[in-house]
């Protein structure tokens, strides 16, 4: 027990370390390259941080354990919503750009509710059971190719400034970021896997650690790299972290595996799970619409619809 703990200490440690070393690394790349910070939080802080539930993903698909790739990732962009964004809106009000509410958000919106048709045949046909085939994994990977375009843009259209030098060479932003990336990968694994035996020690049962540990656990680098952002005043990498993370956790931790590995048969889950996920896409959407901002109080209302729906998920 006591050497768990201290391994779960030092697993938040090296979390929050690299987290701070990540978002400078990050940072610094795109004054480099002058290109929007909000670019580098969609793509490499994004996708970066979406690493541990692609690699929960292709693991579960090779264990035939379908339910839990669908589970995590809609677990997942429930988190990086309500609680993540939630979190970070606490610590500072979090000002989101007119191109971000008029683009971004509107893809992560609609990637999210095609998730959701494709997850729901017996809507659309009660005498069918829920499936999610290679040919819904297609859709997802062409959307997501919609995604790449923009993206790619983007960066044609460069929009930052460099006023001044910036704070560390080209390489060495490079090998922070990269640095900050496996540090965050292997704190969160640490994290998850000496949580779990704690919890396992203390008798708590494998359901409520599924619901919890292991679903926080792959969002524990977005946590924490978007919070460290807040804090270091970076908005467009906290948010482009959750919108691009959302979108990455839609097109490829569920698209790319299935389309390559093959379909989910008889899937199954709570429609609340769904509807939490469109849910919290609009609200993030409407809050930004409303004054390109994620107030204190907007960032607490994430916070008790998480809580609420965690409470239905456990009690239920």
């Amino acid at each position: 027990m006591l050497i768990n703990i201290i391994l779960l200490i030092l697993g938040f440690v090296i979390l929050i370390k690299g987290a701070d070393i990540f978002v400078d690394g990050a940072s610094s790349v795109a004054e480099n390259f002058k290109v929007s910070k909000m670019l580098i939080g969609l793509t490499i802080v994004a996708f970066g941080t979406s690493a541990p539930e692609f690699a929960v993903s292709v693991k579960s698909l090779l264990s035939n354990s379908g339910d839990i790739v669908l589970g995590n990732v809609i677990g997942s962009n429930i988190l990086n919503i309500l609680l993540i964004l939630g979190v970070s809106a606490l610590f500072h009000s979090l000002t989101v750009k007119n191109n971000t509410v008029k683009k971004e958000l509107p893809i992560a919106m609609l990637i999210t509710v095609l998730f959701a048709v494709l997850l729901s045949d017996d809507i659309f046909n009660l005498h069918v059971v829920n499936e999610f085939t290679r040919s819904d994994g297609i859709i997802l990977l062409l959307f997501f190719t919609v995604f790449i375009y923009y993206l790619i843009s983007m960066m044609r259209n460069k929009t930052a400034t460099l006023e001044s030098k910036p704070p560390m060479s080209l390489k060495k932003a490079f090998a922070f970021t990269i640095l900050g990336i496996v540090a965050i990968i292997f704190g969160s694994n640490m994290v998850v896997n000496h949580s779990t035996e704690v919890a396992k020690l203390l008798g708590v049962s494998e359901r409520i650690i599924a619901l919890t540990i292991i679903a926080l656990g792959t969002s524990l680098p977005e946590l924490v790299t978007s919070v460290t952002a807040t804090r270091k005043g970076e908005y467009d990498i906290a948010i482009g972290n959750v919108v691009g993370s959302n979108i990455f956790n839609i097109g490829i931790v569920v698209g790319l595996p299935i389309t390559i590995f093959g379909g989910i048969s008889h899937i199954t889950f709570s429609y609340i799970d769904i509807v939490t996920m469109i849910l919290s896409a609009i609200l993030l959407f409407m809050f930004s619409f409303n004054d390109y901002k994620i107030s204190k109080k907007e960032g607490f209302i994430f916070l008790l619809l998480f809580m609420c729906y965690y409470a239905y998920v456990i009690f239920s």
